[in-house]
């Protein structure tokens, strides 16, 4: 058992700086499943591993996070990161809140609150959101684009007026920040995302609360739906609950 808590050398070829967060989080997974890292092994500090993979520390920190939300690893403050399981978690761990939390709860705040955003909105407003739109689509790293998406789903909530709302949004930000981080990791919807928020964006523009949450609402579905492509059982679970 001795040797299974030595630290663990990635040895993988240096990585591109473009999708490097990915292909770290990539190689880390597939070491940990495919049993090459078994469980109850400390990986390397996150500086060695970014010295290791010839990238950032923030592009280790970035994989090592998702890992952790995905149930493979955990870290132990003063102790390092240990590989806890071969398999990916039933949910995800995204510190305060679950996964399954967030999608269950987020329809029942962020629809209503763009509805009321396209009411409320001033013209202060609408340009942050384009500006934040703006600085998503020039996003190089997905570090960069994860804090900008966190961003506008925050201010979508502040324009609505509704204090509660925006409280909610400020309260969770951290979780939707680490799951979009994975979401995106495993399933890149980046794409599909700026397409939801272009729509989301249009109908709040245009002072149409019906068409803004309608909007909400199918984005919110599509992060379920990604969400169900990498949480074994999720879509069944939910189902479940729904039936």
């Amino acid at each position: 058992m001795e040797n299974l808590l030595d630290s663990w050398t990635a040895g993988q070829d240096r990585v591109v700086r473009v999708g490097a967060a990915e292909a770290v989080f990539a190689s880390l997974r597939g070491a940990i499943e495919g049993g090459k890292i078994p469980v109850g092994t400390r990986l390397d500090s996150e500086a060695s591993l970014a010295k290791q993979y010839g990238v950032s520390r923030t592009m280790v920190r970035e994989a090592l996070r998702s890992c952790t939300a995905l149930g493979l690893t955990a870290t132990h403050t003063g102790k390092g990161t240990f590989v806890i399981a071969d398999k990916v978690a039933t949910d995800l761990k995204l510190g305060k809140y679950s996964a399954s939390a967030l999608v269950e709860a987020r329809p029942h705040v962020e629809v209503p609150a763009a509805g009321l955003a396209a009411q409320r909105r001033s013209t202060e407003d609408l340009e942050a959101l384009r500006e934040i739109l703006r600085e998503m689509s020039e996003a190089d790293d997905l570090h960069q684009w994860v804090l900008l998406n966190t961003e506008f789903h925050v201010t979508i909530a502040r324009c609505s007026g509704n204090g509660v709302f925006e409280s909610f949004l400020s309260d969770i930000c951290d979780a939707m920040a680490n799951q979009s981080n994975t979401l995106n990791l495993v399933a890149d919807r980046r794409k599909e995302s700026g397409d939801e928020h272009a729509r989301i964006f249009d109908a709040i523009e245009r002072g149409s609360a019906e068409e803004a949450s309608q909007a909400m609402r199918m984005h919110l579905h599509g992060v379920e739906c990604a969400l169900g492509t990498i949480i074994p059982g999720s879509e069944n679970s939910r189902a479940n609950q729904m039936a």
